[in-house]
């Protein structure tokens, strides 16, 4: 197991909220030793001092739940290197140490292939590792160059293109309720699922992210990774094992099954929109235009919909919708499942029946069953719910991605072809709407988000 982890934009957001948090949550279990060490770089003129300080207030404020001695040791165990990725010697020395170390580039995707380059011209000890967050280059050719990068410096296994979703516990019993019950798996295909929905909308707006997401983008920070991910997971065949080769096979067997999309597809089966000026919870929202930060000529969406077809033998006729909003009216976060009706119902004319719908709920983390029972009278119906919230996780998502990384279980991290698999898939998109043949459309926050028109 890997004991030192440097991390690079290490005074950013991403570590304040998930990584120092993640590493007090291994301390709390025992999974990390007393030889462990964190090292933060970045460009801040700080000494490790302040950066204790600073690691310390923010565990109080993101990692409460954890015990204070374990949260104390995270900071503790901390130094601080000033560093600028872009530079060779300043990579070179925050490295520097005896054994492999972890690298995380908690840094805007536009800053990987400098990053990577200077890691490789540094040199890195051996059987070290790299994580990189999403998204894995910011188009598919940047995605090819920068795995190109990648295999110079370090072998395929020792690199983590990580993506929390895939530590969720709903997410992990994705697999556990497809696979191991022998009511849903010789049912789960198209023959009797019409539709799958996944989504992640959320009331959330901007809160001040500006220099990330006005880059980037709705489709590019959620859809392309993350609910591709899920895409996946339910879609993929079952694997032989869940080791990293076979689990991560099947998911790649599932992007290369995507019905490419013409421009015509882009027309009709995508959506893109950002918000205006409206009330959240009875809070004033400023239109995303008018966030500070953002470029209005950018044209960046908050919203984006996108609807896939599956061309194999067990998805054939399904519709996969993925879809992601910020500043709505009301938060969704789930995979919803949604089965064709019954053949025929004997209960009269004047009665219908609602598709059944299994959903996974993302956050809060909880299992649906909607189905359809008799009512108060013998021949009527009426819905019946069932409901059950999944066991609290061991570790939080954050966690147990830090733990494979050092313990060195890539099983969880995106493999390069698949990195370059989705992008393959969103690039007519991408391609489409910069150039306008997908129009922009608007939608107040706190509204249910843009009309469903289709570009129409």
């Amino acid at each position: 197991m890997i004991d030192r982890l440097v991390v690079f934009g290490a005074t950013g957001d991403l570590s304040a909220r998930y990584l120092l948090p993640g590493l007090a949550a291994l301390h709390a279990s025992g999974c990390l030793g007393a030889g462990f060490r964190l090292v933060g770089a970045d460009r801040s003129s700080w000494d490790s001092g302040r950066f204790r300080a600073w690691a310390e207030e923010q565990l109080d404020r993101y990692g409460a739940e954890f015990p204070a001695d374990a949260r104390r040791a995270v900071a503790d165990c901390a130094e601080f290197r000033r560093a600028d990725v872009t530079e060779p010697a300043d990579v070179a020395a925050a490295v520097a140490g005896e054994g492999p170390v972890a690298v995380y580039l908690a840094l805007p995707p536009a800053l990987f292939p400098a990053a990577v380059t200077s890691l490789h011209r540094a040199g890195l000890p051996a059987d070290s590792r790299i994580v990189l967050e999403k998204p894995f280059g910011e188009n598919l050719d940047g995605a090819v160059e920068l795995n190109r990068l990648l295999a110079d410096l370090v072998p395929e296994p020792a690199v983590f293109r990580v993506d929390h979703f895939l530590a969720m516990t709903t997410v992990q019993n994705l697999l556990g309720i497809r696979l191991a019950n022998r009511v849903l798996e010789p049912i789960w295909n198209s023959t009797h699922i019409a539709e799958v929905d996944i989504v992640w909308d959320e009331t959330l707006a901007l809160e001040g992210r500006a220099g990330y997401y006005d880059g980037v983008g709705a489709l590019k920070d959620m859809l392309q990774n993350h609910l591709l991910q899920l895409l996946c997971l339910v879609a993929m065949e079952p694997p032989v094992s869940l080791d990293e080769r076979d689990l991560r096979n099947r998911k790649v067997d599932v992007l290369r099954s995507v019905r490419p999309l013409t421009e015509a597809d882009a027309l009709r089966r995508t959506r893109r929109a950002r918000y205006t000026a409206g009330r959240i919870d009875g809070r004033a929202v400023p239109s995303y235009a008018a966030e500070d930060g953002v470029d209005p000529a950018r044209r960046t969406e908050t919203f984006a919909e996108v609807e896939l077809e599956l061309d194999n033998w067990r998805w054939s006729g399904t519709v996969f919708r993925l879809r992601s909003g910020k500043a709505l009216g009301a938060d969704r976060k789930e995979v919803a499942v949604r089965f064709r009706p019954v053949p025929h119902l004997p209960f009269g004319e004047d009665e219908e029946a609602a598709p059944n719908l299994l959903c996974f709920g993302l956050d809060p983390e909880d299992l649906t069953l909607q189905l359809t029972g008799t009512g108060a009278h013998t021949h009527t119906l009426a819905p019946l719910t069932l409901q059950a919230r999944m066991q609290p996780p061991e570790l939080p998502a954050y966690g147990r991605l830090l733990l494979d990384v050092l313990t060195g279980n890539p099983a969880l991290s995106i493999r390069g072809d698949e990195a370059e698999e989705a992008w393959r898939i969103l690039a007519p998109v991408l391609s489409a709407w910069n150039r306008d043949l997908v129009p922009l459309q608007e939608y107040p926050a706190g509204s249910a988000g843009p009309v469903e028109n289709y570009g129409r």
